[in-house]
């Protein structure tokens, strides 16, 4: 069991995770952008899975102020922790319909665990309450035919009907322009941003430059 382990420290400003990472150069790039978290997906059926081409010496040269996320999808705790103990992983993104029983488990292996959920208009919120205490982190990424990456984002506005006590990310669709729109939003429980497909060259491949901007804008007082 790894040592409990604690989200990116909590402050004022939003915790910024760029997902979907997988090359080499363009993972160096963008550690030193400093983000919070970044991403590495594990799922075979996403264009940004990584396959072979991510190695466990690339992950071990990101500093410890970037913690790396595994992104799973529906797959059982014993697979998600093999992957985990192979590349040291601090945090687990999980994308699919697990049960609040394997995020408990995966927070009490000492992980940082966000849940993800895709939402629209109709999604209840009520659902959520089987999930308080299991993992850090919500996430509200947008209903799509694929599990993230969909580059749409949903309405906003109804995040006003989440009354949990779990501090959550944004995803889905988010762009550059969308910044002076997330520093406005009155959120008490959003703690971070998630970027993916819109900050992409092609799947997998993020455009440094425009991320660098982006992290600019949200981390400007």
């Amino acid at each position: 069991m790894k040592a409990p382990a604690n989200p990116a420290p909590q402050n004022t400003a939003l915790q910024l995770k760029v997902c979907g990472m997988r090359q080499l150069e363009n993972i160096q790039a963008v550690v030193a952008l400093q983000p919070d978290y970044l991403g590495f997906i594990f799922y075979p059926k996403s264009a940004r899975y990584v396959g072979e081409e991510l190695s466990q010496e690339t992950l071990a040269a990101i500093p410890a102020s970037t913690q790396k996320v595994g992104v799973f999808v529906n797959e059982p705790a014993a697979q998600i922790l093999v992957v985990v103990k192979k590349y040291n992983l601090e945090a687990v993104q999980l994308h699919g319909h697990e049960a609040p029983d394997l995020c408990r488990q995966l927070k009490a292996a000492g992980l940082v665990v966000l849940k993800a959920f895709s939402v629209d208009d109709a999604f209840d919120f009520n659902q959520l309450r089987a999930y308080e205490n299991t993992c850090h982190y919500f996430l509200f990424d947008t209903n799509g035919q694929e599990y993230g990456g969909n580059g749409v984002r949903f309405n906003w506005g109804i995040l006003k009907n989440y009354t949990g006590n779990t501090p959550f990310f944004l995803s889905g669709g988010i762009d550059l322009e969308h910044a002076a729109q997330i520093k406005s939003i009155d959120l008490p429980l959003l703690k971070g941003i998630d970027i993916n497909s819109r900050f992409e060259i092609s799947p997998a491949l993020k455009d440094r430059n425009k991320v660098e901007a982006f992290f600019r804008q949200i981390r400007e007082e």
